[in-house]
């Protein structure tokens, strides 16, 4: 049994899980926003109605956390116990019809980690990386800066900030692992050549790698990772969780038979949840 079949902590507690759970087969949503972002809409009820509607049995908030830099679009530091307590209080809600989980999705940006996030008391911290140097690449409003660029180089740094941000050690999973093909700017060398230090440094950390149903909805037309960044997960024995990425209620879901066919189409049958930080496994 290969590793990402297997189990960090066998007693996970599933008190919360549904009558999937007891048939071995769940559907998992680990990555989800709320209102407090700044960029998204809905209330918390707004997202797990949507969540049980589409069947999901184990649902994960983890909107933005705060930073000291683009406040525009995360919540504040003062946020953060309302946060925790909104989604704590729908998981006691809701136990018996669905799983709530909680999270932060955390900006890798040197510098600007804070020890009030990352000791936070939740079940998994999703690492992602949004910014190159400060500059926000998968925003459209700082879209001109691609124009006339060395693309191969911007995929390379980009690349070499998920390598970092692995081996930092903080964090759970790595969040819409190739972002920087949002907007259709791909490079002319091999993206696995690209991401294979990143890829590597994955390995060693023990992380998951989500798919992300976020890149549908964008320009770039596909699910984060690509196939073929997948294919060398699978290869590397990286495990793999589902993310809708939901800004709004109505995108909880969103093409998850797609991202369960895409998983395996590659070989996975199991993917990761977590609960206090500790990894478990489901058939999906």
């Amino acid at each position: 049994m290969s590793l990402f079949q297997k189990e960090k902590n066998s007693t996970l507690n599933t008190q919360h899980s549904t009558p999937g759970a007891r048939t071995g087969a769940l559907v998992i949503d680990l990555h989800n926003h709320t209102a407090r972002c700044n960029h998204a809409e809905g209330s918390i009820d707004d997202y797990i109605e949507k969540a049980i509607e589409e069947g999901i049995d184990i649902f994960g908030f983890s909107d933005h956390a705060p930073m000291d830099f683009d406040p525009r679009y995360r919540m504040g530091f003062d946020e953060m116990s309302a946060y925790e307590t909104d989604v704590k209080r729908a998981r006691e809600k809701y136990t018996g019809t669905i799983d709530i989980r909680l999270g932060y999705e955390v900006d890798w940006l040197p510098g600007h980690m804070d020890r009030r996030v990352l000791a936070s008391d939740v079940d998994y911290l999703i690492g992602s990386v949004h910014f190159i140097d400060k500059w926000g690449f998968d925003n459209p409003e700082f879209i001109g800066k691609y124009e006339g660029a060395d693309i191969d180089g911007i995929w390379q740094d980009y690349f070499d900030l998920v390598e970092a941000m692995a081996k930092e050690g903080k964090f759970d999973i790595v969040g819409h692992l190739d972002l920087i093909k949002v907007f259709k700017y791909v490079p002319k060398t091999d993206v696995r050549l690209i991401a294979e230090r990143a890829m590597d440094a994955i390995k060693s950390a023990d992380m998951v790698i989500e798919i992300n149903a976020a890149g549908y909805r964008k320009p770039i037309g596909e699910a984060y990772p690509s196939r073929e960044l997948l294919i060398m997960a699978y290869e590397r024995e990286i495990p793999i969780t589902f993310g809708s990425d939901a800004h709004n209620p109505e995108q909880v879901g969103y093409k998850k038979e797609e991202l369960h066919k895409l998983a395996k189409s590659v070989g996975y049958t199991k993917a990761a949840h977590f609960r206090n930080r500790d990894r478990a496994f489901a058939a999906f």
